[in-house]
């Protein structure tokens, strides 16, 4: 049983070590803030399209978004905040 919980703790350690890892390779352009759309465009854009938004925040020059997909599926996303495009991780 020791031995069970022990892997499970590791797996864990190691699923979210990998996310934390792939979240820093997400990087947009140094654009200047005067020229970023407003972030509620982009949500308005979004929910349009059938997203259903539940946080957005920005990083790395990105906005960064966790939402439902118009499938229902749980996604965060990263787009670029002067022009829309989805930044895909590098």
């Amino acid at each position: 049983m020791k031995n069970i919980a022990s892997t499970a703790a590791l797996l864990l350690l190691a699923l979210s070590a990998g996310s934390t890892w792939a979240h820093g390779n997400v990087k947009c352009p140094a654009t200047p803030k005067e020229e970023w759309k407003p972030h509620t465009e982009l949500q308005a854009k979004l929910e349009k399209e059938g997203w259903v938004i539940r946080q957005m925040k920005i990083f790395n020059n990105c906005y960064e978004v966790y939402a439902k997909d118009p499938n229902g599926k749980r996604i965060e996303a990263f787009f670029d905040p002067k022009t829309f495009e989805r930044v895909e991780e590098q």
